[in-house]
C-alpha cells in the first residue's frame, strides 16, 4: 500500500524518542511512521516546510491536525488524523480545505469525539493511541514504595491548583516532571509555565526538568500514584496511558478524556471533586492494601495496543 503521511512539523525520526523528552504528538507520528513501514508498506512522510517529492496519488493520505495540508498533498483517500480538541475545526481556515477535502476524521476517543463539530460531514473513525518505548515493555511487580507522588503533564494543565491542593494531603512527596522542554523549549509556553512552577516549588513540590521517557519509566516505577486533575484540552493523556501500563495507580478527576485511561475503583479513582481527590490521593499514598490491589490490577490490564495494531487500524481506513 503506498501510504502519505504529513505533519506541520517538526520532522522526528523515532530513534529519538527514547533520548529527550518530546510531545505526545510528535512521538505519535514517529511512531505511526515507523510502525507503517515495518509492515512493508511504501511510505513518504511529508513535513511543512520541507521540499518533498510526493507520488501523484496514494491509497491513504494522513494529514495530521491540519486541514490545509491537503492541499500540498497526493490524491487518495484521505484521512485528518486529530489530536487537538476539534473544536478549532469550526473556524473558516480549517473549514474550508476539510470541507472541500471531507476526509475520515479520526479522534482518539469518546470524549475527542464529542469536541468534533456535529456539522461537518464525511466519515469518523476513533483510533487510541499506543504508549512508546520502553513503556510497552511489561512492567515488575513490587512491593508498596515510599510515599511520593508524581505529576508528569504540561504545567499548563492543572500544576498549580495541584500544587495549591497539596499541603492539605499531609503525606509524602509531591514530584513534578514538567517544563517546556517538552515541547521544544516553546518560549511562549516556557513564560507561561515559569510563574507555575515557581509558585509549585513555593508550596512544597519537588519541580523536575522532563526527561526522557527511559528515565521517565524509572522515576514512575519509584512512584507511588500519579496525580492529575485533568484537563478539557487533554484528548488521550500518554502521560497517564504511561503510568497505568508501569502499574502505577492514578487519581485524576472527569476532566478532558483522563478518566478513559483507568478503571475507576479498580486502577485508580476518579474523583466526583477536589475533597474526594484529596482523600483518594491520601489513601493512595497511606494505604498499602488499596495501593498493592490497584498496582496489581493496573499491571493485569497490560500496556494497551502497540504501534503495529495501531497502523492495521490506519490501514482499514483506505
Amino acid at each position: 500500500m503506498r501510504i502519505v503521511l504529513a505533519n506541520e512539523g517538526p520532522r522526528i525520526e523515532a530513534e529519538a524518542i527514547g533520548t529527550r523528552p518530546l510531545g505526545g504528538v510528535e512521538t505519535a507520528v514517529a511512531l505511526l511512521a515507523r510502525a507503517l513501514a515495518a509492515r512493508g508498506h511504501e511510505l513518504h512522510l511529508h513535513f511543512e516546510g520541507e521540499a518533498t517529492a510526493l507520488p501523484d496519488r496514494a491509497d491513504l493520505v494522513i494529514a495530521v491536525r491540519v486541514p490545509r495540508l491537503f492541499r500540498q498533498l497526493t490524491r487518495g483517500r484521505r484521512v485528518l488524523w486529530l489530536h487537538n480538541p476539534a473544536r478549532y475545526l469550526r473556524k473558516p481556515r480549517h473549514a474550508w480545505p476539510l470541507l472541500l477535502a471531507r476526509p475520515t476524521l479520526v479522534t482518539l476517543g469518546d470524549y475527542h469525539a464529542s469536541t468534533v463539530p456535529g456539522w461537518l460531514p464525511g466519515p469518523r473513525a476513533q483510533i487510541p493511541l499506543a504508549v512508546a518505548p520502553p513503556f510497552d515493555a511489561a512492567a515488575p511487580e513490587r512491593a508498596p514504595p515510599p510515599p511520593v507522588a508524581i505529576f508528569t503533564s504540561n504545567p499548563l494543565r492543572g500544576l498549580d491548583r495541584l500544587a495549591e491542593l497539596w499541603p492539605r494531603l499531609g503525606a509524602g512527596e509531591l514530584h513534578a516532571y514538567s517544563g517546556a522542554a517538552t515541547y521544544e523549549g516553546d518560549a511562549r509556553l516556557a513564560d507561561r509555565a515559569a510563574p507555575i512552577l515557581e509558585r509549585a516549588t513555593a508550596a512544597g513540590v519537588r519541580v523536575f526538568p522532563p526527561v526522557a521517557r527511559g528515565l521517565l519509566r524509572d522515576k514512575l516505577l519509584e512512584a507511588r500514584c500519579m496525580l492529575y486533575l485533568g484537563d478539557e484540552g487533554e484528548t488521550f493523556c500518554l502521560a497517564l496511558a504511561e503510568a497505568q501500563a508501569v502499574g502505577l495507580p492514578c487519581v485524576v478527576m472527569n476532566r478532558g478524556s483522563v478518566a478513559e485511561r483507568l478503571v475507576d475503583g479498580v486502577t485508580g479513582i476518579v474523583a466526583r471533586d477536589e475533597d474526594q481527590f484529596v482523600e483518594a490521593a491520601r489513601r493512595l499514598l497511606t494505604d498499602d492494601a488499596a495501593w498493592l490491589a490497584m498496582h496489581r490490577a493496573a499491571l493485569a490490564r497490560g500496556t494497551g495496543p502497540g504501534w503495529d495494531d495501531i497502523a492495521a487500524r490506519f490501514e482499514a481506513l483506505a
